[in-house]
């Protein structure tokens, strides 16, 4: 199983969205390396932390799981669509996606200043806590999945999947 953290902007699409969709297409991704993510390395039943980004504070609100192998995003080809991209074609479509499932929400929410405070220590290395890093999808090494479940309140991580 991989582990991952996705971005998304609670007044956009936030947690309590996700809750109440149950599943949910993971569209509008336009950038390749998460792309290559999504399309290369997730697994059904892979677990994400689901992170509110541009907000204050930022920071993990819930966790979600891969759904769906990857398929086209259908954004790309809908002329109407902010994500609309001219250049791919039905029949060579340059963006996919996945569909995440909700999971639960974290009893208690794990801010960014909550995941720097442990940067040099239990969360050592996590890519969002790496200056620049603006990625919507991210992978995250098991043992820091495991330790954001715990600072959120989820008592038994493990049995998630």
């Amino acid at each position: 199983m991989n582990y991952w953290l996705i971005k998304s902007e609670p007044d956009v699409f936030g947690i309590a969205e996700m809750k109440a969709a149950g599943t949910e297409p993971w569209d509008g991704i336009r950038n390749y390396q998460a792309r290559n993510f999504m399309r290369d390395e997730m697994d059904i039943g892979d677990l994400a932390l689901f992170y509110h980004s541009n907000t204050k504070p930022p920071g993990v609100a819930g966790i979600a799981k891969v759904a769906s192998k990857p398929y086209p995003d259908h954004t790309q080809f809908d002329k109407k669509s902010k994500y609309y991209d001219e250049k791919s074609k039905e029949d060579n479509p340059r963006w996919i996606l996945v569909d995440f499932e909700f999971v639960c929400e974290t009893p208690n929410y794990v801010s960014l200043e909550d995941l720097k405070a442990e940067a040099e220590g239990k969360l050592e290395g996590m890519a969002v806590l790496r200056k620049g890093n603006r990625l919507s999808i991210t992978p995250v090494e098991k043992k820091h999945f495991m330790a954001v479940c715990k600072m959120g309140g989820i008592k038994k991580p493990n049995e998630l999947a």
